[in-house]
């Protein structure tokens, strides 16, 4: 039983509460989330879905605008431009987007992802091909290797984690929750059907980590990849086929209970 700094008698119970409770429509609206929710087909989704994860990072008004910004660079279409742009249509001054990703890191951005839709029959078949690691956290790791493979400015990898080297690969696992989990609420989307949902990993920031330490379910002082092991463990224990619907939990009682 895992011991929580709180009385609360089943913590399981409580938690698969809190989920089916925050996992509603009502979530999108104020979540990056929103962006790939603007689209139906399924290149447009993961594509918008993968670019506004990856700025997925403080105010979440600021993300999604920003996203937005980018979105509307790309003609709104984003599988169609990321095909068939050329160099005259990548940004020619250096500016900012988001916080440190500028348009530099977004034209490598848009230049590697089409390679990686051209050459690897896009981003499901990396990370679902078990050539490219045995769990998800690596093939994360070598899909930042696939795509940095190309020419690429150096300040740009600090945009894409690496799991071996530590990161926690928050981004990438909200982003991979996203693609994987059903959209039977009609928060995620179900889109790839080569990766089971057991296998996700919980997107650990400075928030979920803080809530999942009050609530005994990590001791890991540090998020990390190392915390993120730890706490797969136990939302494994709750819910084998379907841990990272918590994610949902612990990020409501954080945000909306200042719990």
């Amino acid at each position: 039983m895992v011991k929580s700094k709180f009385n609360i008698p089943d913590l399981k119970d409580f938690l698969d509460e809190k989920s089916y409770q925050y996992e509603s429509l009502e979530f999108i609206k104020d979540d990056p989330i929103l962006i790939p929710h603007s689209f139906t087909k399924k290149e447009d989704i993961e594509i918008s879905g993968f670019i506004t994860s990856v700025i997925s990072w403080g105010n979440r008004k600021s993300i999604i605008n920003s996203a937005k910004k980018i979105i509307e660079f790309m003609d709104n279409s984003p599988f169609d431009f990321i095909l068939n742009h050329t160099n005259k249509d990548l940004y020619k001054e250096k500016e900012s987007i988001h916080r440190t990703f500028n348009s530099t890191d977004l034209n490598y951005f848009i230049v590697s992802l089409k390679r990686i839709y051209k050459d690897y029959n896009g981003l499901e078949d990396i990370l679902s091909n078990n050539s490219n690691g045995n769990d998800l956290q690596k093939r994360i790791s070598t899909f930042k290797e696939i795509f940095f493979s190309l020419d690429h400015p150096i300040r740009t990898r600090k945009h894409l984690p690496s799991p071996i080297d530590g990161s926690s690969a928050k981004r990438f696992n909200m982003f991979l929750r996203w693609m994987v989990r059903s959209n039977e609420k009609g928060v995620d989307f179900g889109l790839w059907n080569k990766i089971d949902k057991s296998k996700l990993s919980l997107p650990l920031d400075v928030h979920t980590g803080r809530i999942a330490r009050l609530l005994g379910l990590l001791k890991r002082n540090t998020n990390d990849s190392k915390a993120v092991e730890e706490i797969n463990l136990k939302l494994r224990e709750m819910d084998p086929k379907d841990p990272v619907k918590y994610d949902f939990a612990l990020f409501g009682l954080g945000v909306y209970e200042n719990f």
